[in-house]
């Protein structure tokens, strides 16, 4: 039986970050509140350069080579940061890596379940066109506004993937199980450049259609907990996929439970470094967990719940390939987060409050990291100019 899913995936962070202990002594809380309360410890800022194009383009460039370029049949962008009400972020971002005119490009909204819903696109394309390849990339910057109850919960990064019928790191399933309902925990209007969200519904919201897909692959027997090596939460903060864990307590024999639960800590060390990226913080977490788990083994067998406010929800499996470190760089990303800038508390503010012109008028951005292939160079005429 042929088998299709992830053969590479890679992720990039901008070079600066704020502590969430300098954060928390500058709002005049414990810092035990973020830390422990929301389960994070750094957040990730993002300069006006590295917008999601850029991001999405600095973790998809180290996977390409000319090969992959000419098997790529289809690429597709999740993310809910758009730049543009019409133009795709992704055609942006497929002339940055000089991908083929012959091919799908595409972008998808949906919450934080834009990035999944992506890769089912991807997996459905691939399995119609096997001689094919699809390049699936998850780009957000969470914003929720200075000194607000979300300010603790924003980050920003891309996660790109690479899906084929060689899928060197995970072989996901055919069978997923999905719910959708209409919802108003998490939005933002196309006005507003900060999110509005309603934290504890939010939080129900997401418990509860977790329980109903669980539920749901329970009975047609996908979760068979004796044999499921880890289960990886779309995790906007890791406290939240620790909530989503602690259902499992009473309806998991104990020494699967314990097994998922040291697992879990493995899958959020990145998380807690980089913070929420929206659409990509379930496959950070999966990178995470691959590159930080050491006892990790062909055929294991993950369970991933992917969710997105207002609302959708999947949970789907996938299976660890032959080799799969090969196809990985946990020393490239360990140095990335090592390497990062720490702002002040001050040049976080300010950094935050900047904005690209919106008059029209041109405006040169300054480079901030010099180890990105892929950056905004700047606005002119409301025109975006890359390299």
């Amino acid at each position: 039986m042929d088998s299709f899913g992830i053969e590479k995936l890679n992720f990039y962070t901008p070079n600066q970050y704020i502590d969430l202990v300098d954060l928390a002594h500058a709002r005049g809380v414990d810092p035990n509140k973020y830390l422990i309360g929301i389960g994070q410890e750094k957040m990730a800022v993002a300069p006006l350069d590295q917008d999601i194009v850029a991001m999405g383009a600095n973790a998809a460039e180290p996977l390409m080579d000319e090969d992959l370029r000419t098997s790529l049949g289809l690429l597709v962008v999740g993310t809910e940061s758009g730049i543009d009400q019409s133009k795709a972020a992704a055609l942006f971002i497929h002339q940055l890596l000089g991908l083929p005119e012959s091919m799908r490009v595409m972008e998808i909204k949906e919450a934080c379940y834009g990035g999944t819903a992506g890769l089912m696109v991807a997996l459905d394309f691939v399995r119609s066109h096997p001689e094919s390849k699809a390049l699936v990339i998850t780009s957000d910057i969470a914003r929720y506004g200075l000194q607000t109850p979300g300010e603790v919960t924003q980050g920003a990064g891309a996660v790109a993937m690479i899906v084929g019928n060689k899928p060197g790191v995970l072989a996901i399933e055919p069978n997923t199980v999905v719910a959708s309902r209409s919802t108003y925990d998490f939005w933002r209007p196309n006005y507003s450049n900060v999110a509005f969200a309603q934290g504890k519904y939010s939080e129900e919201v997401y418990l509860s259609m977790f329980t109903e897909v669980w539920d749901r692959a329970e009975n047609m027997s996908l979760t068979q907990s004796d044999n499921l090596a880890a289960l990886l939460f779309h995790i906007p903060f890791s406290k939240m996929g620790r909530k989503g864990l602690r259902t499992l307590e009473s309806k998991v024999d104990a020494t699967s439970y314990a097994r998922i639960v040291e697992r879990f800590e493995n899958s959020i060390i990145y998380g807690q470094q980089v913070g929420n990226i929206y659409t990509g913080s379930l496959y950070l977490g999966l990178l995470s967990l691959l590159e930080n788990d050491t006892s990790l083994v062909e055929g294991d067998r993950f369970g991933l719940f992917s969710y997105g406010s207002g609302s959708e929800a999947e949970l789907f499996f996938g299976t660890i390939q032959p080799d799969f470190r090969a196809h990985l760089d946990a020393k490239k990303h360990s140095s990335m987060l090592k390497n990062r800038r720490r702002l002040s508390v001050a040049e976080y503010e300010h950094e935050f409050e900047k904005e690209l012109v919106q008059d029209g008028t041109e405006q040169i951005l300054k480079r901030s990291d010099f180890n990105a292939p892929h950056r905004l160079i700047g606005l002119n005429k409301h025109q975006r100019s890359y390299c």
